[in-house]
């Protein structure tokens, strides 16, 4: 066996071992050619295999140390958890539901949020890869649009670090594992739901539609509910803000403004349908009576609103323990795609309605 590779399986199996541990300084050539007695040239050889196979880096004018990514050689028990965002929207509960689960199997989390910007995103990765994860679920950033740090997963898949996809994926990289709501049955559940109930004037508050993510695919959901019943969803009929109860708000006092008709709001998400409620009773509507709303998410502001909120139902703890399956820790699975679906919770905020054409919007399935 050369004697360069003699040296470098020792040093190979001192950092495996955690004898020399990630982050710390190496002997220098000169000090290991004494050490061993062997020529510099054979340190070099030796110490530019542990480099190019990731075991050490080597820094002009510093040094070689070894390479942060050993941290994960050994199982830590912690898991990261990247979301777009924290403090807003459906997150909290997931995030609480992730917190849970990991917890029963042991595991601590380690949680990063990237306020929905690929850069942040990138840097989150960055750092993770220098920290002790036995894993990442991830909720990825724009989704939609290519993703330019691709390097950062090709390293996880380098380090065998396990990665699971949440609430979109990146459409050059649906061969790894990811857990998405079915958005289009969703949009189609509900539309057909105030349907059903007699209506057919509905007025539609989404976030962004003009590209393929959630809110595109809802309002797919919807339009084909309204085809299969003769019906024509109108342009006008969306419309688009934010997520939030100020948006919500905004967006019906827009449509009273305009004289718009409409006997049902589908916003989509609780906050928008809480917001819509807020502006409808300034009004001087009411909910049900005049107007009925559904929501989307099924948060606990939907219980507690008065009156209670009829909402979309997200399957949390069924998504956070699917997303667990397939990140399988023990045994990585290569690649898979979840669609869960979604159910009506179905409260007070929606009633029949008896207005002109009802009939017809409401026929029988």
């Amino acid at each position: 066996k050369p004697k360069y590779f003699s040296l470098m399986e020792q040093r190979r199996n001192d950092i495996v071992s955690g004898a020399i541990r990630p982050g710390e300084k190496l002997p220098s050539e000169n000090e290991l050619s004494q050490k061993y007695s062997l020529s510099r040239h054979t340190v070099r050889k030796a110490l530019g295999i542990l480099e190019q196979d990731g075991y050490v880096e080597a820094f002009h004018g510093k040094g070689t140390y070894c390479s942060e990514n050993m941290r994960h050689i050994k199982k830590s028990k912690n898991i990261a958890v990247v979301t777009t965002y924290i403090s807003d929207y459906i997150f909290p509960r997931l995030i609480q539901g992730m917190d849970n689960v990991l917890s029963e199997s042991g595991y601590s989390i380690i949680l990063k949020n990237t306020a929905n910007s690929r850069q942040k995103e990138a840097r989150c990765l960055e750092e993770l890869l220098k920290k002790d994860i036995d894993g990442l679920i991830i909720e990825p950033s724009k989704s939609e649009m290519v993703c330019k740090h691709r390097n950062f997963y090709q390293n996880l898949d380098k380090f065998e670090i396990p990665y699971v996809f949440i609430q979109g994926i990146y459409s050059e990289m649906r061969e790894k594992p990811h857990i998405l709501m079915d958005d289009a049955q969703g949009g189609y559940l509900v539309t057909k739901y105030l349907l059903d109930l007699g209506h057919r004037d509905i007025l539609f508050l989404s976030d962004d539609i003009s590209k393929i993510g959630a809110g595109y695919q809802r309002i797919a959901g919807s339009r084909k509910a309204m085809e299969e019943r003769g019906l024509f969803l109108p342009g006008e009929a969306v419309i688009c803000g934010s997520v939030t109860y100020e948006s919500g708000y905004e967006a019906i006092r827009t449509a009273l403004r305009k004289e718009m008709r409409f006997t049902a709001v589908f916003a989509f998400s609780d906050d928008l349908a809480v917001g819509a409620m807020a502006a409808l009773f300034d009004a001087g509507l009411r909910v049900p009576e005049d107007v009925s709303v559904l929501g989307y998410d099924d948060l606990l502001l939907a219980q507690r609103i008065r009156p209670r909120l009829t909402t979309i139902h997200q399957p949390i703890d069924q998504f956070i323990r699917q997303a667990l399956e397939l990140f399988s820790m023990e045994k990585p699975v290569l690649s898979a795609e979840v669609l869960l679906p979604y159910s009506i919770a179905e409260r007070e905020s929606c009633k029949r309605c008896f207005s002109p054409g009802a009939e017809q919007a409401g026929e029988s399935k």
